[in-house]
C-alpha cells in the first residue's frame, strides 16, 4: 500500500511577500526585473466579485524565474496605461500561465494585457483527467503543498489591502511555474499535449461574449413566476437595480437580491409596510430599504403597463427546448441524442476526460436537433465533422467524437434506460459496421 502524501502548508513566498506596486517608479522597476528573468510568466488576478458591479482587476500577481514576484495594484494606473502596454509586450515574449484563464482574461484584457501564448493549469488538469483541478488540490496532489483559501471571497477593492491578503495572493503564483511543468509532463506522457494546445489557442482566439438578450430573465427563482404581469415587475425591478449597481459600482445582489425581486413580483407591495411584510421571511435587510421608493415606483410602473407591453413568458431566442421534453414531444430528435450521449460518455471514460471537455454538450444537442442534410439517412462523417467545426469544436474533439455522432444520427429508437454501459470498442464497432453496410 502506497503511503498517503501529507501536504506541507505553504505559508509565504520563498522571498517573502512583496510590497504592493502602486507608483510608476515601482512598476517600472518591476518591469526591469521581469525582463531580466527567463521562461514563462505566472499570472493571476484578484477581482471583487460579490462586492462590485464591475469585473475589473484589483490586484495583478506576476512571477518569473529570476525575475521576482510582483503584486501590482492596477487602480492607480487605470486601463491601458503605458506601463501596462510595456507589460503586455514583455508577457508576449513568452508563455503566460494562468489557472482557470477564462475567469481572469477579461479583466486582464481590460488593462491591455492580451497573451499570445497560454498554458492553463486548470484546463490542463481537466484534459489530463485528474479528479480535482482547483489550484489548491493540484498543488497538494502534484507538489505536496497546501494553500490556505480563507481570503478567496475577500473584497479586493478594499484599500489598503491587509498583509495576510497579499500573502494569499502571492502564493497563488508562487509555484504556478513548477505546476505548469508537472502538468506539461503529465499531458505529454498521456499524449494529450496537442489537445491542450488546441484548447489554449481556442481560448485566446475566442471573441468576447455578446451581450445577453434579456439578461433579467436569468434572475434566480424565475421558475416561481407564472404570469406575464409578474414578469413585467421582474423586468422593471431588475432594470432599476442594474442601473443603480452600475452607477455605484456595487454588486446588484447587495442592493436587492434575486429572491427579493421574485417575491416582490409575486406579492406586488404598494407601500413600505407591505414591502417589509413581503420580504421579512427572506431576512429583511436594511440595505434593501435604502432605495425603497425606487423599488415601489418600479413595481407601480410595471403594473400600470398595458397587457400588450408585458414580456412574453417564452422568448424567440435561438434556444433549444428543454431536454426533458424531447423524449415525448420530439422523439425523432431524442433517439439520436440518447445514442450520442451514451457514445460520448464511453469515449470520455476511455480517454479519461470529462464529458464536457471532450465535447461541449450544447454542440451535441444542436447537432441532433438540426443535423446536416441527409445525415439521418446515410452515414455522413464529413458533414458531421464540418457541422461540429462550425459550432466551435476543436479538431481533436472532432477526431474523437464525429464517427460516433454520425452513427448516432441514424438511430430511430432511443436507448432504453435500463441498457448496461457499453464499451468504446462496441461503439467503434457499431460505427464500423455502419460504414460496411453503406
Amino acid at each position: 500500500m502506497s503511503e498517503e502524501i501529507v501536504a506541507v502548508p505553504l505559508l509565504e513566498p520563498a522571498e517573502g511577500t512583496p510590497d504592493v506596486i502602486d507608483t510608476h517608479e515601482a512598476f517600472r522597476n518591476a518591469l526591469d526585473l521581469l525582463s531580466q528573468g527567463s521562461g514563462p510568466f505566472a499570472v493571476d488576478a484578484e477581482r471583487a466579485s460579490g462586492f462590485r458591479y464591475s469585473a475589473r482587476a484589483y490586484l495583478i500577481q506576476i512571477k518569473r524565474r529570476d525575475g521576482g514576484l510582483h503584486l501590482i495594484d492596477p487602480i492607480p494606473f487605470g486601463p491601458r496605461d503605458q506601463l501596462f502596454v510595456e507589460l503586455n509586450n514583455l508577457l508576449n515574449t513568452d508563455e503566460v500561465i494562468l489557472h482557470a484563464s477564462t475567469q481572469d482574461l477579461p479583466c486582464l484584457r481590460e488593462l491591455g494585457i492580451n497573451p499570445v501564448k497560454l498554458f492553463d493549469t486548470e484546463l490542463a488538469g481537466r484534459i489530463a483527467g485528474l479528479p480535482r483541478v482547483g489550484l489548491g488540490p493540484l498543488l497538494e496532489s502534484l507538489m505536496g503543498v497546501s494553500l490556505a483559501k480563507e481570503h478567496s471571497a475577500a473584497d479586493w477593492s478594499a484599500r489598503p489591502l491587509p498583509k495576510e491578503w497579499l500573502t494569499y495572493a502571492a502564493l497563488d503564483v508562487e509555484l504556478l511555474i513548477e505546476l505548469r511543468e508537472r502538468m506539461y509532463m503529465i499531458l505529454q506522457d498521456a499524449k494529450k499535449l496537442p489537445w491542450a494546445d488546441q484548447e489554449f489557442a481556442a481560448i485566446l482566439k475566442a471573441p468576447p461574449a455578446p451581450p445577453r438578450v434579456d439578461p433579467w430573465r436569468r434572475t434566480s427563482g424565475m421558475h416561481k413566476i407564472k404570469k406575464r404581469d409578474q414578469l413585467a415587475v421582474i423586468k422593471t425591478l431588475w432594470t432599476a437595480r442594474d442601473a443603480i449597481a452600475s452607477q455605484q459600482d456595487m454588486a446588484p445582489g447587495k442592493l436587492l437580491n434575486d429572491s427579493a425581486i421574485v417575491e416582490l413580483a409575486i406579492s406586488v407591495p404598494t407601500n413600505k409596510k407591505e414591502f417589509e411584510k413581503c420580504l421579512r421571511p427572506l431576512g429583511l435587510r436594511a440595505r434593501w430599504l435604502e432605495n425603497l421608493q425606487l423599488w415601489l415606483d418600479s413595481i407601480a410602473t410595471a403594473i400600470a403597463l398595458p397587457e400588450e407591453q408585458w414580456p412574453a413568458m417564452r422568448t424567440s431566442a435561438d434556444t433549444l427546448p428543454p431536454i426533458k421534453l424531447w423524449r415525448d414531444k420530439f422523439p425523432e430528435k431524442f433517439a439520436p441524442l440518447s445514442h450520442a450521449r451514451a457514445a460520448i460518455e464511453v469515449i470520455a471514460q476511455e480517454n479519461e476526460i470529462p464529458v464536457e471537455n471532450l465535447i461541449t454538450p450544447e454542440y451535441v444537442r444542436r447537432l441532433c436537433w438540426r443535423p446536416p442534410v441527409g445525415a439521418t439517412t446515410i452515414l455522413s462523417l464529413p458533414e458531421v465533422a464540418h457541422a461540429l467545426l462550425e459550432l466551435g469544436a476543436r479538431q481533436w474533439q472532432i477526431d474523437l467524437v464525429a464517427p460516433a455522432l454520425a452513427a448516432a444520427l441514424l438511430e430511430r429508437e432511443p436507448i432504453p434506460t435500463e441498457v448496461a454501459h457499453t464499451t468504446v470498442d462496441e461503439v467503434q464497432s457499431g460505427v464500423s459496421q455502419t460504414l460496411t453496410d453503406e
